[in-house]
C-alpha cells in the first residue's frame, strides 16, 4: 500500500470522538431548551442562560469546596478545545446534511467564520433548510442565520435569501423562534427585508421551478398572477417574522 492509502488512524479516531461531542452536546442543550419552555422563563436572556449552562451538574454531597481543584466551568476556559477540534482528514464535509443533527454538526465543525457560514446557507438553499428543520429550527439558529444573512448580503442573492426566508418560516415552531429571537437579532431582521426591498426593486423576481413545487398552492397561485402580488408576498413574509 502506498504511504498516500495508509489510514491515518489518530485522525480518525479524532474525527469519531468529536462526533460523539458534538451529538451529545445538541441533545444536551436540546432538552434543556424544553426544559426552559416548560418552565415559562421570563425572557430571552434566562432561556439562552439555561441552554448554555446545560452541561453543568450539581453537587455532590461529597464534593468538598476547599479540595476542588477543578475550574467550575470548564466549557469557559480558553484551553478547552473539543468544541473546535481541527480535523485532519479535510475541512468540509462531502456530503450535504439531512438532518438537523447533521447539519449542527456541520455547521460548528467545518465553518469557523461568517462568511463561510453565509456561503454554506446559500448552497444548501431554502428547499433543502426548510426539509432539515421541518420539525423546529434548533436553538438559537434563526436569529444566527438573520443575521449572518444580513450582514453578507450580496445583491445577486436576493431571491435566494428570500427563498431561505420563506421556507424556514413554514417549519414548525416557527412562531416560538421568532418570539425569542434577541433584539439585536430583530433589528438584523427588519434590515434584512429592507434590503431584500431595495434589492429586488419592489416585485419579487419569481424562483425556478423546483423552488415552485415546495411552496405551499397559494404561493403558487399568487406567484402567477404578476408583480403586485410578488410584492405583496415579501410583506406576507415580514408577518410570518412579526415585523410589520
Amino acid at each position: 500500500m502506498e504511504e498516500s492509502e495508509t489510514l491515518d488512524f489518530k485522525a480518525l479516531e479524532t474525527e469519531l470522538q468529536t462526533a460523539l461531542f458534538l451529538d451529545e452536546k445538541y441533545k444536551r442543550e436540546n432538552d434543556a431548551k424544553f426544559r426552559a419552555i416548560h418552565q415559562k422563563v421570563g425572557s430571552y436572556e434566562e432561556f439562552r442562560d439555561i441552554v448554555l449552562a446545560s452541561h453543568l451538574k450539581p453537587l455532590d454531597l461529597r464534593d468538598k469546596l476547599g479540595a476542588r481543584n477543578q475550574p467550575w466551568n470548564i466549557c469557559a476556559r480558553s484551553t478547552c478545545t473539543k468544541d473546535n477540534v481541527q480535523v485532519g482528514l479535510s475541512k468540509h464535509s462531502n456530503s450535504q446534511p439531512k438532518t438537523a443533527e447533521e447539519f449542527s454538526r456541520d455547521w460548528r465543525r467545518y465553518y469557523s467564520t461568517e462568511p463561510e457560514k453565509y456561503t454554506f446557507l446559500l448552497n444548501l438553499g431554502g428547499q433543502l433548510l426548510g426539509k432539515i428543520f421541518h420539525t423546529e429550527i434548533g436553538f438559537g439558529f434563526l436569529g444566527e442565520f438573520l443575521v449572518i444573512l444580513c450582514d453578507h448580503f450580496q445583491p445577486t442573492d436576493g431571491q435566494a435569501i428570500y427563498w431561505i426566508l420563506l421556507h424556514l418560516s413554514q417549519t414548525q415552531r416557527f412562531d416560538l423562534n421568532v418570539d425569542f429571537l434577541s433584539g439585536t437579532e430583530r433589528e438584523k431582521s427588519m434590515r434584512l427585508f429592507q434590503i431584500l426591498r431595495q434589492e429586488l426593486d419592489g416585485p419579487l423576481r419569481l424562483g425556478n421551478e423546483v423552488e415552485l413545487e415546495s411552496v405551499q398552492e397559494a404561493a403558487k397561485k399568487e406567484c402567477a398572477v404578476g408583480e403586485m402580488v410578488n410584492a405583496a408576498m415579501l410583506q406576507q413574509l415580514m408577518e410570518a417574522y412579526k415585523l410589520s
